[in-house]
């Protein structure tokens, strides 16, 4: 029987054949192969290894680590305190090899760049996004939303995604604040963010969530089959109440 697994995300299909994924290219996709190769070469293996892209330029290639993925918000390795710890310090192992990355007005990102241009974010770092083994977030993946920005610009979602910053009406996900900042802070200590960049993370999760809102419905608008459906099930409304409620709750408390 062929070793082969198709997985369906919420835009892309991708497949699994035997070690390797395949998946859709896009124009930046040459320039997350370099990001890739360069983590590697920095020690970092909480990515998949980039084996490049297909002959026709359609696909790229890219390592499968196996694990467990974070798709059930509620699932208890995914709201561990130990996994919260765990990911703030892979985010910040990523960040750190990413610093030397040299990048330049021909390489493309999917998402714009932002000053200070600290780091390559992520760019969606969230508990789906993330391979656990043993309970414990060990690695990234999806890497297409990879851009220049600011730590604090990365860190804010997935402390959104993984604390979870979730405003009250969606009842099944939020948690009480008191212990919504004692986590935050958890993740902000093991990510080991400055003063500075505590006190901006509020404002810059609820600033990541609008602009996420608006790159949906632009898609949206544009036609594009996956980002119109978001937006059709409400998606985009979802993530600027969440802004809100993140900015009138949490601003001043770190």
């Amino acid at each position: 029987m062929e070793d082969r697994e198709v997985f369906v995300g919420g835009v892309n299909e991708v497949v699994r054949e035997g070690s390797r994924v395949r998946r859709p290219a896009g124009p930046w996709s040459p320039t997350v192969q370099r990001l890739l190769a360069h983590l590697r070469r920095e020690g970092f293996t909480g990515a998949p290894r980039p084996y490049g892209l297909s002959e026709d330029g359609t696909e790229e290639h890219v390592e499968f680590l196996p694990g467990d993925v974070g798709h059930d918000f509620l699932a208890p390795q995914v709201r561990s305190d130990a996994s919260l710890v765990a990911m703030g310090r892979l985010l910040r192992a990523f960040h750190d090899a990413s610093a030397s990355f040299e990048w330049g007005p021909d390489d493309v990102w999917q998402l714009p760049p932002r000053a200070p241009s600290e780091v390559i974010c992520h760019g969606d770092a969230a508990t789906y996004n993330t391979v656990f083994r043993g309970q414990l977030p060990v690695a990234l993946f999806d890497f297409d939303t990879a851009h220049p920005a600011p730590r604090v610009w990365d860190a804010a979602y997935t402390a959104y995604r993984f604390v979870p910053l979730y405003a009250p009406d969606e009842v099944d996900l939020t948690i009480p604040v008191p212990e919504a900042l004692r986590r935050l802070r958890l993740f902000a200590d093991a990510y080991g963010l400055s003063p500075e960049e505590r006190a901006q993370l509020p404002a810059t999760a609820a600033t990541r969530l609008k602009a996420l809102a608006a790159l949906m419905r632009e898609h949206a608008a544009a036609g594009h089959p996956a980002f119109s459906r978001h937006v059709a099930e409400g998606h985009d409304l979802r993530y600027l109440t969440d802004a809100q409620w993140i900015e009138d709750t949490f601003t001043g408390c770190l």
